[in-house]
């Protein structure tokens, strides 16, 4: 039996998967059935192709429908204005400094949230997970795809 695990995320990741789930019900889903209802009244559906590609496109949708509310039904939105402390937790924003004193600004966010390009990283990250539980001041060392990296924690930030 599976356990059904929490999913951190930001209240802007929620909605951004309230507002993807409904696009794909009311904009997507009665697409498909319009198209699948157009195919089915050119004749033989063995032969067919335009109705085999919406049948497949509509299993498709369906899947990242159910994907996304399973999602949405697992989430634990959490806002990090509301919390505080010393050590880097989910949603904190993290100034880190690397082995050439360059700063790097990093936010730990949930997996569907990360962008490294805008400063988002996710918790399940090789540096997410190394981050998690730091203090100002502590190093850390992670394997990246591009051999081990360092930091130093200089900063913590609930913002």
């Amino acid at each position: 039996m599976a356990t059904v695990d929490k999913m951190p995320m930001l209240a802007e990741g929620y909605e951004k998967l309230q507002n993807d789930v409904r696009h794909l019900k009311m904009v997507e889903r009665p697409a498909i059935i319009d198209a699948i209802e157009e195919a089915r009244g050119h004749g033989d559906l063995s032969e067919n192709a335009e109705y085999h590609a919406a049948k497949e496109r509509q299993g498709h949708v369906e899947t990242q429908i159910a994907d996304i509310e399973d999602r949405l039904s697992r989430a634990q939105v959490i806002d990090p204005s509301t919390l505080s402390g010393n050590k880097v937790v989910f949603g904190a924003t993290v100034t880190l400094l690397d082995e050439n004193d360059k700063k790097i600004k990093y936010q730990i966010v949930g997996e569907t949230e990360a962008d490294a390009k805008i400063g988002r990283i996710s918790y399940a990250s090789p540096l997410g997970r190394a981050l998690i539980g730091r203090a100002k001041g502590e190093e850390v060392e992670f394997a990246a795809p591009s051999g081990d990296k360092y930091y130093e924690v200089k900063k913590i930030e609930f913002i």
